[in-house]
């Protein structure tokens, strides 16, 4: 097929278009376009998103080994799931990276991250006054990846930033185990309060029991989640996925 070109800008090469539906279809996954145990088959996603099988294999692949599909024998790709054991033990792996970061990090807040974090917990306040789960899931995990920002350790955030990849895909579930918006809200506002007063110790301690929550749930149900999931995907998700494609590079 042609390859399509972005406006005045040189024809995509393979590699761009592959890139792109990468990114796609990666974003797709993470925002549960396509929730867990969702099939990918790799023919209806190139006809629905409007390019060759190549690019789309490619993408699968890429995906395959970031851990968030499955590739069966013949190929066949699936969003992966995680088992009730990974989803425990991912929140196991957080809280040791998390505590870590508000460590470093707390001695390190100027005046203005402060206030930054400050802005962040009372976006969380009026989402949780107007019953905005969506908006609070986003500036909640931005809270959390400010923390993470400002330890300033490349090493810490490549292992925390792909961690959270993965759990955000099961938001809704980590908030009924954690009992709701508002408890949240009221952990968030100890841990704040800690990181202003510079007590370094005191914020990880406030941090890790808001982590365990979930987690300390999750062992005592021998790692059953909540039955609520996100809604199923249905071909317009797809369909939208493609023209933003073909947007993007005709």
């Amino acid at each position: 097929m042609p390859r399509p070109s972005i406006g005045g800008q040189p024809k995509l090469t393979h590699a761009t278009l592959a890139q792109q539906v990468y990114e796609h279809l990666r974003r797709a996954i993470l925002t549960n376009a396509y929730p867990p145990e969702t099939p990918l088959p790799e023919e209806a996603l190139a006809a629905q998103l409007g390019v060759s099988r190549v690019p789309v294999r490619e993408a699968l692949r890429r995906l395959a080994a970031e851990g968030l599909v499955t590739l069966t024998p013949r190929q066949v790709a699936a969003v992966r799931a995680l088992s009730p054991k990974e989803f425990l033990d991912a929140y196991r792996v957080r809280e040791a990276l998390e505590t870590l970061a508000i460590r470093l990090a707390t001695p390190r807040l100027t005046p203005a991250d402060l206030e930054e974090l400050q802005r962040l917990q009372s976006e969380m306040e009026r989402c949780a006054e107007a019953r905005d789960a969506e908006t609070f899931f986003d500036v909640n995990a931005a809270f959390h990846a400010f923390i993470v920002e400002r330890a300033d350790n490349d090493y810490l955030k490549a292992i925390y930033e792909p961690l959270m990849d993965q759990m955000r895909r099961y938001r809704s579930p980590s908030l009924d185990l954690r009992g709701g918006m508002e408890r949240s809200i009221e952990e968030h506002r100890a841990i704040l309060d800690a990181v202003r007063a510079g007590d370094a110790e005191r914020a990880a301690r406030l941090l890790a029991e808001h982590i365990q929550v979930p987690q300390r749930i999750l062992e005592e149900t021998g790692g059953k989640m909540s039955s609520r999931t996100v809604s199923a995907p249905d071909g317009r998700a797809v369909e939208a996925i493609g023209q933003r494609i073909v947007g993007e590079t005709s």
